[in-house]
């Protein structure tokens, strides 16, 4: 059995890639290059991918750059900094990237449906403070709908299924799930900033750091402030 799996070298997709292998699923690992702010997630996507033994690793390349619309592709947004829980559950941020997941899934379809794989694997989740609209059920939904009518595999009976492992659950979760498949955090990046470690301050490791925290446990990835 055949899966491809969404793979940002983050700690949330890390633990979608062990979960898909602890599955059973032979796992054909897909990144993106989209000129995002920074390579430090993509080089903690290989790292990642060569660690758990994936059958392929591939990154794609494409330019959000030139739309912008977001703090991770126009360098002229800054990033949220040092904000609190509440603070980050109340509007959708700047670091949202327009139709960014719809984009990615796509590829993910036509890959999947290359390889004749029957599952494609996403780290989104619902219950991030960010709220991005498309880690929502709701959106999984509509795509895997998409999936259906939109792919001979999906017309012929054999839709490739949209697996979301991670959608209700907590990012404490997350990591007790991580730690029970093994997953290599010190290998993984969740900063949306690009310096030598992890800022600390931005929404994304605040999220992360609060989790490790809360388990009473040590973050092994380096930050700048925790």
């Amino acid at each position: 059995m055949k899966a491809v799996i969404l793979l940002s070298g983050g700690l949330d997709s890390s633990t979608v890639l062990y979960k898909a292998l602890a599955d059973g699923y032979e796992c054909y690992a897909i990144s993106f290059d989209y000129q995002q702010r920074h390579k430090k997630e993509l080089h903690s996507a290989v790292s990642v991918a060569e660690k758990a033994g994936v059958a392929q690793h591939q990154v794609i390349e494409f330019d959000l750059r030139q739309w912008g619309g977001s703090a991770l592709t126009d360098n002229s947004i800054d990033l949220p900094q040092e904000r609190s829980l509440k603070e980050m559950s109340q509007n959708i941020p700047v670091t949202y990237v327009p139709a960014r997941n719809t984009i990615f899934l796509s590829f993910a379809s036509a890959y999947a449906e290359t390889i004749a794989a029957q599952r494609v694997y996403i780290g989104v989740n619902a219950l991030d403070y960010s709220g991005y609209p498309d880690c929502r059920p709701d959106y999984v939904q509509a795509m895997q709908e998409v999936f259906r009518l939109g792919t001979k595999q999906g017309r012929e009976g054999n839709a490739i299924n949209i697996v979301t492992p991670l959608i209700d659950l907590k990012k404490t979760e997350i990591i007790k799930l991580g730690n029970q498949l093994g997953v290599p955090w010190e290998l993984t990046w969740s900063c949306y900033s690009g310096g030598d470690v992890a800022c600390g301050v931005c929404d994304s490791c605040r999220l992360r750091l609060a989790a490790f925290d809360e388990l009473g446990l040590t973050d092994p990835v380096e930050y700048a402030v925790r």
